[in-house]
């Protein structure tokens, strides 16, 4: 009898162990669906895609950060910045003062009858000290690849709201001190 309440402590111990040692489920989740050198993304309801040649991601100050700028042929872009980078994983934007994860999503509008009335956009995130989305890194080896969905405001301007959905990236991997 007592061998068996001695094996029944050792089952409960190791499932114990072995439920609470698994990894969380924070690794940057899936790839989403944008193509190998672009960013992908829905607007207020539009499609967005960037062009391969207007589109990076690179990791600088010894890792430390990640920077991701894309563009698109008719002048709009996004622009997303990870402070304290460490690699797949989950990055929140905002949601307090200690998180300097930054967003931004940019409307160029060009006057080619005067190109200096041409215009300049910009919604960011975060826009107040409540968390309005997420960035997720699910690899960062030969390129970084991730998903995104954040609110942006446009807080120089008109104080409007853009809501980024299913946005996701696929870009080459660039490595800078």
């Amino acid at each position: 009898m007592r061998t068996l309440k001695n094996f029944m402590l050792l089952v409960m111990t190791m499932s114990l162990v072995s439920l609470t040692s698994c990894k969380s489920d924070d690794d940057g989740g899936g790839p989403g669906t944008a193509a190998s050198g672009t960013l992908v993304a829905t607007v207020d309801g539009v499609a967005y895609q960037s062009v391969d040649i207007a589109s990076s991601a690179t990791i600088a100050n010894s890792g430390q950060n990640l920077i991701i700028i894309a563009a698109n042929s008719e002048g709009n872009s996004f622009s997303m910045t990870i402070a304290g980078y460490s690699g797949p994983g989950t990055y929140p934007l905002g949601g307090g003062a200690n998180i300097f994860n930054v967003g931004s999503y940019q409307e160029t509008m060009v006057d080619l009858a005067n190109p200096q009335n041409s215009t300049t956009e910009i919604w960011q995130a975060p826009y107040d000290d409540t968390q309005v989305g997420e960035i997720n890194i699910s690899d960062d080896t030969d390129n970084v690849i991730g998903t995104f969905e954040f609110s942006a405001q446009n807080v120089a301007g008109d104080q409007s709201i853009k809501t980024i959905t299913n946005g996701s990236f696929d870009l080459t991997k660039q490595v800078v001190n």
